[in-house]
Formats: C-alpha cells, sequence, structure tokens
C-alpha cells in the first residue's frame, strides 16, 4: 500500500512539473511574440487596408486583402489584443500610438502607405500604375522586381516612427495575393524574425510568390533583405 502511494505521488509531481514546464514555455513564447508585435494584453492595435481598386465603394476590400486582415487579426487574438480596422478614408492617428498593419501597396487605395513609403521606407520606390500594360513593379537596392504571370512581389517590412512607441508592418504587395502571402509569412515565421531581428529593430524584406495561380500562397520565399538600403532617402535621378 505504501508502495502504491509513493508511485501515486511521484506521478503527481511528475505531472505537475511537466506541466509547469509547458506553462511556463507557452509563457515565453507568449511573450517573445507580443514583444516582437508590440502587443499587450487588453491591447487594441490598428488595421489599414486598400480600397478595392476596381470596386466603386469606398469601403470595399478586395477578398485577399480580407483574408490577410484575418491572419493579422488572429495574431493581435493571440496576443491578447484587439484589432481595430481603419478604412483608407478615414485617419489612422499618429505612428507609434499603437501597432499598426499596413496592407497594400501605395497608391489613392491606400493613402497610409503612400505615406510611409515616402517619408520612412524612402529606399522602396513602387512604379507607377500604367493602366495601358498593367505593369506593376517596385525598385529596392538598385533592383527591380516585376510581376509576371508566374511571380509576384511584396515588401515586408517593420519600423518605428521618430518617436518610436508601437511599431508599424507593412505589407505592400504587386496584388492582393502578395499581401496575403506576407500576412502568412508573418503569421507562419514570426518566431524566426524574432531570432534574427529582436523586438527592437527595424527590417525590410522582399518576399516572391511563385506561380499563385497554381499553388496560391503556398511558395513564398525570401529573395532579398533590403534593410540597409529601405530607410534610407532614395538616390536622386541622373542628370
Amino acid at each position: 500500500m505504501a508502495d502504491l502511494l509513493i508511485n501515486l505521488l511521484a506521478s503527481v509531481i511528475a505531472g505537475t512539473a511537466v506541466w509547469l514546464a509547458g506553462h511556463l514555455l507557452r509563457r515565453r513564447r507568449l511573450d517573445r511574440e507580443r514583444a516582437f508585435f508590440g502587443l499587450t494584453e487588453g491591447a487594441s492595435c490598428l488595421l489599414v487596408a486598400s480600397r478595392h481598386a476596381s470596386s466603386p465603394s469606398e469601403n470595399s476590400v478586395h477578398r485577399r486583402d480580407v483574408a490577410a486582415l484575418v491572419e493579422l487579426a488572429t495574431i493581435a487574438r493571440e496576443c491578447g489584443a484587439r484589432a481595430d480596422r481603419v478604412g483608407e478614408a478615414e485617419p489612422a492617428g499618429e505612428i507609434g500610438r499603437q501597432t499598426e498593419f499596413c496592407v497594400g501597396g501605395p497608391g489613392t487605395a491606400n493613402p497610409r502607405s503612400t505615406v510611409h513609403l515616402r517619408t520612412i521606407l524612402r529606399g522602396i520606390t513602387f512604379a507607377a500604375f500604367d493602366a495601358a500594360d498593367v505593369r506593376l513593379a517596385f525598385t529596392a537596392a538598385g533592383q527591380e522586381y516585376v510581376r509576371t504571370p508566374d511571380t509576384t512581389y511584396v515588401v515586408l517590412a517593420r519600423f518605428w516612427g521618430p518617436g518610436r512607441g508601437r511599431p508599424v508592418f507593412l505589407l505592400a504587395g504587386l496584388t492582393a495575393g502578395a499581401n496575403l502571402a506576407a500576412a502568412r509569412y508573418l503569421a507562419n515565421r514570426h518566431r524566426q524574425l524574432e531570432r534574427q531581428y529582436g523586438a527592437d529593430q527595424p527590417f525590410c524584406l522582399v518576399l516572391r510568390i511563385v506561380e499563385p495561380a497554381a499553388y496560391g500562397t503556398d511558395f513564398t520565399e525570401v529573395v532579398a533583405d533590403v534593410t540597409d538600403v529601405a530607410f534610407e532617402a532614395a538616390p536622386a535621378p541622373a542628370g
């Protein structure tokens, strides 16, 4: 009888130790995730998305941008925070007051991205949209990234304003599908990014989405880390 009680007690102690170790590990991972995204329990963050370019409605959002917002809102919920969507016509407020996820490339559909690229990510230059040949491209570190039938690209960046505060995550793709790919990459690889950049270092990556018509967002890879040049002023045009 005594041996049975000892064995039961040992099992309880071992089980408690395993549970406590797992709880501490999950807590540590959550704390690092919150630090990476600048989120805290009960905090709120902003979701800014492009207006659907081909829709007459000011409140319309492309379905793939909606899916990207869902991915980002899930990140916020995992951190115990609340995500509030801001329309392109609504003021998003001062940079740094809340964590911000800004989805979509620059242009009239997303003025917020235009401002971020113009004032902070000045080393990234998006080509003007040409309706005649629907040429979509951006340039980073002297390399032009052009959408083709087989490939599209997206800029994924984290940065802060001059007063620091909370970070901004910019997901500026050449297509709405590229925006979704960046959101899923961020959701799935944030631990890897945290190990590389910590909780307080800016970064800017160019992601390539290969064969999106066939693979969707499943084949997404980093093709360039342009952090060193993204936050510098763009070179003046020659001549």
